[in-house]
Formats: C-alpha cells, structure tokens, sequence
C-alpha cells in the first residue's frame, strides 16, 4: 500500500492543499504550492474551501474574529480532504488543536499596514473629516489615536470584502482611503496602488501579520518533516513572541491589538529581539504601548514567554480594559 503523505513517495496522487477562495488566499496557495513541489517532488493540487468568514457579510467582530476563516480548512484537514492548507497567519487562532501541526511559517513579507488613497495622497495629506476604511478595530485604534496626536480629523469607516470590493470604495467615491495590509497587496501585484506605507511606529500592525502558516495532520509524520523545509527561524520566533503576547491578553484575532517583533541586526549578526505591544480603544482616546528587548529566542518556549512577559506589563498598565473582550 502506498504512503500518499511520504514526501518520497514520488510519482503518486498530487498532495491536496486546501486554501479559501479568495484571489489573496489562491495568489499565497500558488506561491506556497510551488514551493512544497519544490520541496518533495511531488505534484500538488489546489482543493478551493468556502469559509463562513467568505460568505457572511457580518463584521469580523460580530462573527467571532478571523477565526473564521480557518475553521473550515481545519474540518477539511481532519476528515482527510486535504493534506495541508495554508493560511493568512493573523487569521489563525492562538490555541493550536492537538490533531494538527503548524508545520511551516515561510519567510514574512513586509509587515506593515498600507493606505490606497484617492488622488495619491498620503496619510498626513488627507483632507480634514477624511473617511478612512478598514475592517480592523486595531487599525481603527491606532489611526485615530494618530490623528488625535497630530491635529488630524478623519473617520474610520467600518468595511468588509475582499482587495478589489475595499479600493472600489475609493475608486467610487465613497471613502478617501482605505487600509490593507501591504503583503497582501505584493501577493496580488498591486503594490503600485499603495500612496502610503503606515510606518510600524505609527500602526503597529496584527500579530504575525505579513507570515503565513502552513498546517497539515500531526499524524502525518513525513509530510509534516518535508513542510518544515519551507520554515524560516527567524519569522517562527517572531510571530510565536506576537502571538503569545496576544493569548496572554486573552483577546480574539478582531481585538484591537497590534504586535510586531523585530530582529535587530549589529553589521551582519542578529543579536536582540525587540517586541512591541499596543491595545487601544477604537476611537483612539486610550492606547498601552509598550515594548521590550531581549536576546533572540533559541526555543518556541522562550519566545512565547518573552510575549507573555510584555502583556502582563500591558495588563498591569489598564490594557484588558480598553478592549472590550475582557473584564477584570
């Protein structure tokens, strides 16, 4: 009998990868797919997957936060209709089933938060009263707080849809800008449409925003060694610190909590991890921003508590209650 998720079992059925509908979530299936055929030799398909998070029009907030993008990839993984899937990593839960493993997290593209304005404006030229889309809540925060701070006036505007729906908001008038993350828009090829990129000082973006993950069954042993080929220890540390800082804060993936880790670099060696933390209400009137460096994490274990470190100084500084998950 012949072992389909042995990597050297060449020659056998196309690995099935399960990915969402949406342009994004096929353009990162594609480059991933490549990549694993790379990898193993082996042939792999593309298996198309309707989310609830695709079909419902609701926000993101209203229907339990980003997790509802993963958790019809999940059922597929486990009742065997796909090999692996790949996910946006900022749309993945922090508690990791049992039966599935986390096999790979690819090199990150830029993690930044990007504005697509009309007439090519930046965010600093926006007219006063400027509508400004996003769907994210920490996005929301992070722009008003800003604004508040530099004399602005905008109004975030809650939107859903995928990249083509939000910048028809410009397009047609209906808002001045709209907010994207800017990996999302490389993976398109529509980087040319960005009049801004939102420094990381200014909007610290989602944790492990920009990463993907790739997951597949614990039980699939070989499959899983030949994922982790495409993992880069320096990404997996990275978001593992921006996520435990997120479950450490008890919050769900649409809270408004922005994390970033970054590795910085003394010449050509990698000698400190620096992560920051914020937690804002929406409206912008109250952030905890915090941050804290450290030598880069040699274990998934040293990174995570670097993460739960950070958000107990955050908890100890108001952040459960500004949002609105969480009561203490």
């Amino acid at each position: 009998m012949t072992d389909n998720s042995s990597p050297g079992a060449r020659g056998t059925a196309p690995l099935r990868l399960g990915t969402r509908r949406s342009k994004l979530a096929m353009a990162q299936s594609g480059h991933v797919a490549e990549a694993v055929r790379e990898v193993t030799g082996r042939a792999v398909e593309l298996v198309e997957i309707t989310t609830y998070g695709d079909t419902s029009r609701e926000h993101l907030a209203q229907i339990g936060g980003t997790g509802v993008f993963v958790a019809a990839l999940r059922e597929a993984l486990a009742r065997g209709e796909v090999d692996f899937a790949v996910h946006s990593l900022k749309d993945l839960p922090t508690s990791q089933p049992d039966d599935l493993v986390l096999a790979a997290v690819p090199q990150r593209e830029d993690p930044r938060d990007a504005l697509v304005a009309r007439d090519g404006l930046t965010f600093g030229q926006l007219p006063p009263g400027a509508r400004v889309g996003t769907g994210s809540p920490r996005r929301m925060a992070q722009l008003n707080a800003y604004a508040r701070s530099h004399g602005l006036r905008i109004e975030t505007v809650p939107i859903r849809g995928n990249v083509d729906t939000r910048i028809g908001f410009v397009r047609d008038g209906e808002l001045d800008a709209v907010v994207l993350a800017a990996a999302g828009l490389s993976r398109l090829g529509r980087s040319g449409e960005v009049t801004d990129f939102l420094p990381v000082d200014t909007v610290l973006p989602a944790p492990g925003q920009g990463a993907l993950a790739i997951e597949c069954a614990a039980s699939s042993v070989d499959l899983a060694a030949a994922l982790a080929e495409l993992d880069d220890p320096y990404t997996r540390v990275a978001v593992t610190a921006e996520r435990a800082l997120l479950a450490a804060l008890e919050a769900g993936c649409s809270a408004p909590v922005g994390a970033l880790a970054d590795l910085l670099v003394d010449g050509q060696v990698v000698n400190e991890l620096r992560l920051r933390g914020v937690v804002g209400t929406t409206d912008g009137s109250s952030l905890v921003q915090l941050s804290t460096t450290g030598p880069v994490p040699t274990s998934h274990d040293d990174a995570a508590a670097l993460g739960r470190e950070l958000a107990a100084e955050m908890l100890a500084k108001g952040a459960a209650g500004l949002m609105g998950e969480r009561a203490l």
